[in-house]
């Protein structure tokens, strides 16, 4: 694959970024334990940003991200985004 552009690697950097906020969000279990509906939400927002970002870079990404974007294997798009393509 070609070297991404300056917007795709701005979307990689937005799509990092949300991929870490789930990570976040899924290890804070005190906050889950204390307010599970609005943990949920924000869960969900991660989720839907995740997607978002996503859908912008489908077909313009390495096969092997997309996969683990596809199978939701998001700590593996993560290191992979961060080692390999934004570093």
């Amino acid at each position: 694959m070609p070297a991404p552009t300056e917007d795709q690697l701005e979307e990689l950097r937005r799509l990092a970024s949300a991929l870490e906020n789930r990570l976040k969000v899924i290890a804070d279990t005190e906050w889950r334990d204390r307010e599970p509906g609005d943990h949920l939400e924000a869960l969900k927002s991660a989720s839907e940003a995740i997607q978002d970002s996503h859908l912008r870079l489908k077909g313009q990404i390495h096969p092997r991200l997309e996969h683990f974007l596809a199978n939701c294997s998001y700590q593996k798009a993560l290191a992979m985004i961060e080692n390999e393509l934004i570093s």
